[in-house]
């Protein structure tokens, strides 16, 4: 028994001593948030940025013997494929050059190889076709692949593994980066295996294509007509958005997480990861790989990897071999060969759809180690994280009550409020970010950071900090709450945001998304510290549990500041080429944002562990102030630089020819149609060219079909609406006719017609179709009949793409109509308009909702009860009538300003008049009611004054339930006092006689009360709250308000 007291005397001390430390709560001074800050500014540059740019040693000649990636031969083979110039699907370039230049690399290599171990086939093949859905077809004939089989000889295999990637170019770019760097890589990878003595499973198929860049032509072709195709079990497709750097693994599968497992295993420099995926596979990134093609066409799944840095120069005359290190040749080199390596022994590739598991979560961790774990297996992480989170936060919750002595209804009530504010802070967090970058876009400075990336900084996540740190702050300056320490409320803060984080991760896992990782990697690095504290007395110890807690961080700060800058570098430069129309700052505004948000979500609410909090958020401002100014008023915010950041601007010289029915020439103009390809459209060369005549094709495209404009490729097509025309005087003579023939025109039957032509001109021809109202295209030679699908928003679209054929297309058209009138003129069969409501419906459609305002909003909105009388007193309610014979003694007063004779004098007399009246009518055996006029004077400070005052009164009136014993009372106030030159019926003598009418229902009823009232008619409120401050201060019930 005495053990027992004794330990319970030590466990009383021990908790008396966390008590007596949490109230203390010492913060650090407020230069120590400057360093605790500085850490992680630091550590985003010091760590995240290094490990983000590091590339491996390159590899020179000298090397070759070890039978590994020579990047400094990958380097020469790039020189000279760059150097044949822009290669142009159809051009001689692409179609006779760098084909030549291809076959006599392979056929060295042929020469070289290690001929006991494998058989080498080169096969160089023209194909034609066509592919597409609704209304849009891709028809191309003649591109070329060159195609080669590099089997093992010892292998009976019949799985292939496929290795594609393209050389064809976009115009007015010699493509380096995109993708002769993917050529060259693989042109090494083959050299490598094909001249090493080593055991393979699986014969390797290596495509060249020479038709990508236009859709994906020549993949297509391949897919779906090369005799290898049926038996390419897997593909490797190498492709770029930059020029440099490394390459980024951001499609997999689809449903074959093995391949992911290989790639973690064998890849020597990982970098890839499911956000990217999810991100490409929304529409978000303004680009296609040929991968869509073998997945589509060929049910072939597989790895899509592609450079993403410096994508600056990404289809523009910059994108040379100059810009590219030969680092960057090492690093994708050593990937691609040990995973073409690695995949060409997998047992997986004899029967891949035995291994169709779903989907995979895959990212890495700064370059140095790829995770991956099934989808399956990521949403039950997501509950079961979510799970311990909200579990934690309440053991946290039972032991602050335990140490506090106070209920868990309370702690409960504490974290409602400040999870309100950080619901409050995470709105901000996001709005304010996109508030700039709409701001921003308004006044024209839209892609400010597109040369001086630092400006994201100042421009979005400092505003993001902002919204997440001001909100939070402010509450921990207003609160007043000390039954707990200012400890447990910074942990309540951070229990909320957990929370926050928590509902996020289960929505996200409900819906579907696999890049919910990025909310849960937080979560879990404050769970095990929250954990650790429990388990020790830290929790307990003022502000020691954030030691542990600012350590885990580091975790979970690295990945979420890598993996969001990640996709700044990347989609910074797509936003100047993903068309007019889009706004992209919002992109990175909101990348900004939920970077900011999951790199310090678990940080900001600490600043409330320094003194005067203020000073961070003061100058978060001030770099947001700054940032504004620089990106709107110098040279910095101005987005383009020549040669590495220049501004995209696609136009064609154009010339319009338009026939009537008959054949006649009705139009004929010549100019330049821009399609300008980011926000400042033509702005910034305004002062520079001469554009006097420019005008927008809103009209244009209103009156004719499509505009009445060439629109080359699918891009222009979205983008029409923002395009331009400047006309020219000179016509513009192209430098290839096109020849459009009818050769044949046949009535199939009554209502069907076909026409056959004939089509010869350049590489790229479109054709638009757009049939009468009456009339459909019921059949064509591009693709089968059923695909056909009626156009709605635009006409029948043809891109025609010639590679080394260039013979005459021949095509038909199938047109069929309800009636045989073949003969009439287009408008002859316009159909009539459907039908509908006549218009003076409308009116009483729109005075229905008039009506509902007027009859249902405004009624409830002012609705109010019945006033009782003085006859319904016996009812025990609130006499409105009597209230109001109050209130009509009171306000008649007139003015009551503040030491006047009316507030001092009358409105006291008043008051105890009433009060006294209710104390003789009181019910003696149920309350006891005391009523004291008092006195008080002191000082205060508000806002940045001292208030002193001296003599305010104060009625008070205490009714005390003669059955309780509670030294805990309930106040009700209102003031008496009124503001200059007003009586003051409503500000607040209405409340006062409110009081009064109450008082007296309560005092005169027979009823049970647990606490004591207190009624405090104060009289000093309009000036500055002296009265109440006072009472709260001086009065002797005033520390059992509760």
């Amino acid at each position: 028994m005495a053990d027992k007291e004794s330990l319970i005397s030590v466990e009383s001390v021990e908790a008396a001593r966390y008590v007596a430390k949490n109230k203390t709560d010492s913060k650090l001074p407020w230069y120590f948030a400057t360093g605790f800050i500085l850490f992680w500014v630091l550590l985003f540059f010091a760590v995240v940025i290094p490990f983000f740019y590091r590339l491996p040693t390159a590899l020179t000649l000298e090397d070759a013997q070890e039978n590994e990636f020579i990047a400094e031969r990958a380097y020469k083979d790039l020189y000279t494929l760059s150097n044949i110039g822009n290669k142009l699907t159809g051009s001689k370039q692409n179609e006779i050059d760098a084909v030549n230049f291809i076959l006599s690399t392979l056929a060295e290599i042929k020469d070289n190889l290690q001929s006991d171990y494998f058989d080498m086939e080169i096969d160089l093949s023209q194909v034609s076709g066509a592919f597409g859905t609704g209304t849009t077809r891709q028809v191309y004939q003649g591109v070329q692949n060159i195609v080669v089989k590099l089997t093992p000889k010892q292998s009976s295999s019949q799985s292939y593994l496929l290795v594609n990637s393209h050389f064809d170019s976009k115009p007015a770019t010699w493509s380096a980066g995109d993708a002769g760097f993917m050529i060259t890589v693989m042109l090494e990878v083959l050299r490598v295996i094909a001249t090493t003595k080593q055991h393979l499973e699986h014969p390797i198929v290596f495509l060249f294509n020479g038709a990508e860049e236009i859709g994906q032509l020549a993949s297509h072709g391949f897919v779906t007509q090369h005799k290898w195709a049926p038996n390419c079990k897997a593909v490797v497709n190498l492709d770029a958005a930059g020029s440099g750097g490394r390459e980024i693994l951001f499609q997999t599968g689809p449903n074959h997480p093995w391949l992911v497992e290989y790639y973690k295993k064998y890849v020597k420099h990982p970098f890839g990861t499911t956000v990217a995926e999810e991100i490409f596979q929304a529409g978000i990134i303004p680009s296609d790989t040929d991968f869509r093609q073998f997945r589509t066409y060929g049910n072939i799944p597989g790895l899509d990897m592609g450079q993403c840095f410096n994508g600056f120069v990404y289809h523009t005359k910059y994108d040379l071999i100059d810009v590219i290190p030969r680092e960057s040749f090492q690093n994708t080199g050593d990937n691609v060969l040990s995973l073409v390596r690695a995949l060409a022994n997998a047992p997986e590739l004899y029967d891949t759809k035995a291994h169709e598991a779903g989907h995979t979560v895959y990212f890495d961790f700064l370059g140095l180690y790829l995770f991956n774990y099934p989808e399956a297996t990521g949403t039950i992480l997501n509950y079961g994280v979510a799970a311990a989170t909200l579990i934690l936060i309440f053991i946290s919750m039972w032991r602050m009550t335990a140490v506090s002595n106070v209920s868990i209804s309370q702690i409960a009530c504490w974290l409602t409020l400040v999870l309100v504010v950080q619901v409050i802070c995470f709105v901000l967090g996001l709005a304010l970010p996109l508030i700039v970058a709409h701001l921003f876009d308004n006044w024209g400075y839209s892609l400010a950071y597109y040369s001086t990336p630092l400006l994201v900084i100042g421009l979005y996540v400092c505003p993001s900090l902002i919204g997440l740190s001001l909100p939070l702050t402010i509450y921990f300056a207003v609160q007043r709450n000390d039954k707990i320490s200012n400890g447990y409320h910074v942990q309540l803060a951070l229990h909320a945001q957990a929370i926050l984080l928590t509902l996020l991760t289960i929505g996200l896992t409900v819906i579907g998304i696999r890049s919910t990782y990025v909310v849960v990697i937080p979560l879990i690095f404050y769970v095990l510290p929250l954990a650790l504290n429990l388990l020790t007395t830290l929790h307990d110890r003022s502000y020691a549990w954030t030691g542990i807690l600012k350590v885990s961080q580091i975790i979970p700060f690295l990945y979420s500041s890598y993996v969001i800058y990640t996709f700044v570098v990347v989609l910074t430069p797509m936003g100047a080429r993903a068309g007019s129309a889009s706004n992209r700052d919002l992109y990175i505004s909101v990348l900004a944002a939920v970077g900011t948000i999951l790199s310090f979500s678990f940080l900001v609410p600490l600043i409330n562990t320094f003194r005067r909090p203020s000073l961070v958020i003061l100058a978060l401002i001030g770099i947001t102030a700054l940032s504004m100014f620089l990106a709107s008023s110098t040279q910095l915010g101005f987005p383009y630089r020549p040669k590495t950041n220049g501004q995209r601007v696609a136009y064609l010289h154009a010339r319009n020819i338009f026939y009537e029915y008959d054949g006649t020439r009705s139009k004929d103009e010549s100019g330049y149609l821009f399609s300008f390809q980011d926000r400042r459209k033509e702005t910034p060369f305004n002062t520079k060219v001469n554009l006097t005549g420019l005008v927008d094709l809103k009209e244009s495209c209103e009156q004719h079909m499509l505009c009445g404009m060439p629109l080359y490729e699918f891009r222009y097509v979205e983008n029409r609406f923002q395009s331009k025309w400047l006309p020219r005087q000179e016509p513009v003579e192209p430098p290839e006719q096109t020849t459009l023939t009818l050769q044949n025109k046949t009535v199939v039957d009554a209502t069907t017609i076909r026409f056959e032509f004939s089509l010869k001109g350049p590489t790229f021809m479109n054709l638009f179709i757009q049939p009468d109202e009456d009339v459909t295209l019921s059949d064509w030679s591009f693709g089968n009949s059923s695909d056909i699908e009626p156009t709605k928003d635009l006409p029948y679209i043809v891109f025609i793409v010639m590679g080394a054929d260039r013979s005459a297309l021949l095509f038909y058209l199938e047109f069929s109509i309800s009636d045989a009138s073949f003969g009439a003129p287009a408008n002859a069969h316009k159909k009539k308009d459907s039908a509908g409501l006549p218009w003076c419906f409308a009116s009483g459609f729109l005075l229905f909702w008039v009506l509902l305002f007027f009859a249902v909003v405004i009624p409830f909105f002012y609705r109010l009860p019945t006033a009782l009388t003085i006859d319904d007193a016996n009812n025990n309610q609130f006499i409105a009538q009597r209230a109001y014979k109050q209130l009509y003694s009171l306000s008649n007063i007139g003015l009551k300003m503040l030491g006047s004779n009316g507030n001092e004098i009358e409105a006291v007399q008043f008051l105890l008049k009433e009060l006294n009246q209710i104390k003789e009518a009181a019910l003696q055996d149920y309350f006891d009611m005391e009523i004291d006029l008092s006195q008080a004077s002191g000082t205060f400070a508000l806002k940045h004054s001292l208030r002193v005052y001296q003599g305010v009164q104060n009625i008070a009136v205490k009714l005390t339930p003669r059955n309780s014993s509670s030294e805990s009372y309930l106040l009700v106030n209102s003031h008496f006092d009124s503001k200059p030159a007003t009586p003051s019926a409503g500000d607040a003598g209405f409340m006062i006689v409110t009081m009064l009418e109450v008082l007296r229902i309560i005092a005169t009823t027979k009823q049970t009360i647990q606490h004591p009232i207190v009624f405090l008619f104060n009289g000093a409120e309009e000036g500055a709250l002296e009265g109440s401050h006072g009472f709260i201060t001086q009065h002797k019930w005033a520390s059992n308000c509760k």
